[in-house]
């Protein structure tokens, strides 16, 4: 049996078992998450709450912004609190008030410590009992809960309202005024994030430890790291040394056997014939392009609110465009100008891989593009009617917000973004057809190509498997198999194919080699990263199963990256092979860049955040945006500007390029993204890990502590990371469009010569 029909084997057993055991983790999510009661009751009788009430609650959380308008459950934004831990902390802080005088003082803060103490060891059991009735479907709670729920009502109803006693606290959340005129909306709105805050801390029946396994930190209430996420964490370890070590022995054994290959005398792509089709996908570039500069635009806003909360310098810029939206549209912007890319990359590289133009190929190239405007645009604007509850919320669930992170446009235009990547995967699969059929050293990568093809338009479709009113955990679950599998999985095996199979056509690398390579990459980086996906999942519902196979798995997730330093390496040998090789500087400068940002981004600042003790306390904290932000512009966006300037080579080929614009744009880009990172992304996520250890999750995300001056000077220190970032794009921007609106033939001084 050959190499690479056993590595098709291994492959093939990887993602079943990967999978599998993915689905036998989601049933059992689906069991152990935390239930929602069919009504709240008191001791003496009274209803609270109601299951409608909770779950109508979500979808006025959802219209709002949901996860874009600070966070529930760890997921969200980072300027406003954690609702359920805001909740959690402020209720046992009424009930301990409400108890104080017992001990002889009006507030819990003025007793002493030993009287706290005793306090805390009276009303911390009553907050923990577990009294649901499963049989009935009732929750009974204890009439002093009752109050203290009643006093943080008001505290919310006053905040999401226009009362002048929360405005202050509104500015310092980035709240817009009146952000739910209706009463009625901001009563059911309590008693969602009351659920929430219930499940972080009610134990388990039979158990001590809480629903979302003690998450999070709140010393009021004895929430603290349960013995197995420390036990797990551990372990975690302990499988990414030993990854690591059975890596490099594989590295050190096989690596470097094969002669190197000569290249060939001239450029093999520099005749390529273009065709109709991959010509019209230029245009997917141009969007691309245009869609990272507005983005970055919004996020310069974005933050800005951080600072100002409701102003953008002095502009009131809430009323029109708060917080919640400018976000909604910078984090889905992010995710289509990559995907937009590497979707066109698709589109130019299947006919120049088989040298066959399907009938009508270009005008399905066309209706795609139309449709990809379509969706933007329409996507964008139901969202901001949303935002200004000027939908109901039925139509805010299909046309408007569906709130959560990454995956939070109508549901209409989600169905409409799937069918367009079906159409994509049609349009690239019927060209890449006679490629696949052939059978030669090239066959395993197309084919590899074709399968991720198909995982990119299929996996996206997890978005659409839940509901208006579905269970936040079951939400939690399908939500992240598009973030985590299609975007930080079968996008990057696409992109690994493509790369790999350009070095090929270009004499750099033999094909058995290439095959070899990216089929043993993309076993690595699945063996981890398929159920490696419950790292993002510890503290919804999940069991400690859960948290065992997330975070030993996860673990290995960095395991590749140890070695990137090699994989850079190789990367720059090939840009030195041959003279002709000066032609595609750029696209390789971009993919070096990818394996930097992949060694620091998603590597180190990954695992930072990766183990179940550390995310414990620092999800939601600014340390997960520096993990965000350096993986996904650092690693997707570079590798997306990669592969569009090597596409760029063969659309514009004829054409003299400007690379004093392209080595402006590259330097800026990278410096820009790490001052941002080192100057207040890390720094403000340390002191934010500092002040939950000693104080609390929720006071780390407070007002309080995120008003601090020594934040705002960190706040308004990333301006400068900001600014050279953003020149950065918009000399990509001006190279892109020079290439079309002012052109000059290449010359004799040119690489391409």
């Amino acid at each position: 049996m050959s190499t690479t029909k056993r590595l098709w084997i291994g492959l093939a057993a990887i993602i079943v078992a990967g999978f599998a055991v993915m689905l036998w983790l989601g049933s059992d999510l689906m069991r152990t998450a935390p239930p929602i009661p069919e009504r709240i009751v008191t001791a003496s009788g009274r209803i609270v709450f109601t299951r409608d009430d909770i779950e109508t609650g979500q979808q006025v959380w959802q219209s709002i912004g949901g996860q874009q308008l600070g966070s529930v459950w760890g997921h969200g934004a980072l300027v406003a609190p954690d609702w359920s831990a805001d909740w959690l902390h402020r209720e046992a802080l009424a009930q301990l008030d409400a108890a104080a005088p017992t001990k002889g003082a009006q507030r819990f803060d003025a007793l002493s410590t030993a009287d706290q103490a005793a306090l805390q060891a009276e009303v911390t059991p009553t907050l923990r009992a577990n009294r649901y009735d499963s049989a009935t479907g009732t929750l009974t709670i204890s009439d002093a809960r009752a109050a203290a729920i009643a006093k943080v009502a008001r505290h919310y109803d006053s905040l999401f309202s226009a009362d002048p006693a929360t405005h202050d606290l509104r500015v310092s959340y980035a709240m817009k005024e009146n952000t739910l005129p209706d009463p009625a909306r901001r009563a059911v709105l309590s008693a969602f994030f009351f659920w929430t805050a219930w499940a972080t801390v009610t134990d388990r029946p039979g158990d001590t430890v809480s629903y979302t396994n003690n998450w999070p930190f709140e010393p009021l209430v004895g929430n603290t790291p349960t013995s197995g996420t420390f036990m797990w964490s551990l372990f975690s370890i302990l499988f990414m040394i030993a990854g690591i070590g059975l890596l490099a022995w594989h590295y050190a054994g096989w690596h470097g056997k094969e002669r190197p290959l000569t290249p060939p005398a001239h450029d093999p792509l520099q005749g390529l014939i273009l065709t109709p089709s991959m010509k019209a996908s230029a245009k997917f570039f141009w969007v691309a392009i245009a869609l990272l500069v507005v983005q970055i635009g919004l996020g310069a806003v974005t933050a800005h609110f951080q600072v100002e909360g409701q102003r953008f310098y002095g502009l009131d810029l809430a009323e029109w465009l708060p917080y919640s939206l400018t976000r909604s549209w910078h984090t889905q912007l992010g995710v289509l100008w990559i995907a937009t890319a590497w979707l066109g990359t698709g589109l130019y590289i299947a006919p120049a891989i088989s040298g066959h133009e399907p009938p009508l190929q270009r005008a399905g190239v066309n209706f795609l593009f139309v449709s990809l405007i379509v969706i933007v645009i329409g996507a964008f604007a139901g969202q901001w009617a949303a935002v200004m509850q000027k939908m109901d919320l039925t139509a805010n669930f299909w046309l408007g917000h569906q709130g959560w992170e990454y995956v939070d446009i109508g549901r209409f235009w989600q169905v409409y973004l799937f069918i367009g990547l079906l159409l994509w995967l049609a349009l690239v699969g019927r060209a890449l057809w006679p490629a696949i059929r052939r059978k030669d050293e090239m066959s395993s990568i197309v084919g590899l190509l074709f399968l991720s093809t198909i995982a990119i338009g299929l996996f996206y479709g997890a978005g659409l498997m839940y509901g208006a009113r579905s269970h936040l955990s079951e939400v939690e679950y399908w939500r992240w198999w598009v973030v985590h599998l299609w975007v930080e999985g079968f996008f990057e095996v696409f992109a690994v194919a493509v790369i790999s199979f350009l070095f090929v056509k270009l004499g750099l690398v033999r094909g058995r080699t290439a095959t070899i390579n990216v089929l043993f990459a993309t076993i690595v980086f699945l063996a981890g990263g398929v159920i490696g996906m419950f790292h993002h999942l510890y503290f919804v519902g999940t069991s400690m199963a859960g948290v065992a196979l997330g975070a030993s798995f996860s673990a290995l997730e960095v395991v590749p990256l140890a070695l990137i330093g090699m994989e850079a390496i190789e990367t720059w040998h090939h840009s030195r092979a041959t003279p002709w090789m000066a032609r595609y500087k750029w696209p390789i400068m971009f993919f070096l860049a990818v394996s930097f940002w992949n060694l620091v981004g998603a590597g180190l600042f990954g695992f930072l955040i990766n183990t179940p003790i550390a995310l414990y306390y620092v999800q939601g904290l600014n340390l997960t945006p520096l993990h965000g932000h350096t993986a996904l512009f650092g690693v997707y966006g570079m590798l997306g500007i990669g592969l569009m300037l090597f596409c760029l080579r063969g659309l514009r080929g004829d054409i003299h390029w400007n690379e004093g614009w392209l080595r402006g744009s590259f330097w800026c880009l990278n410096i820009g993204l790490g001052l941002m990172a080192l100057l207040t992304l890390l720094p403000v996520g340390v002191l934010q890990l500092q002040a939950a250890l000693d104080h609390g999750y929720a006071y780390a995300r407070s007002a309080e502590f995120m008003g601090l001056p020594l934040i705002h000077i960190l706040v308004w220190i990333r301006t400068p990371g900001d600014v050279v970032f953003a020149v950065g794009a918009l000399m990509l921007a001006g190279f892109v469009a020079l290439l079309w609106l002012r052109p000059s033939p290449e010359t004799k001084q040119d690489p391409a010569i």
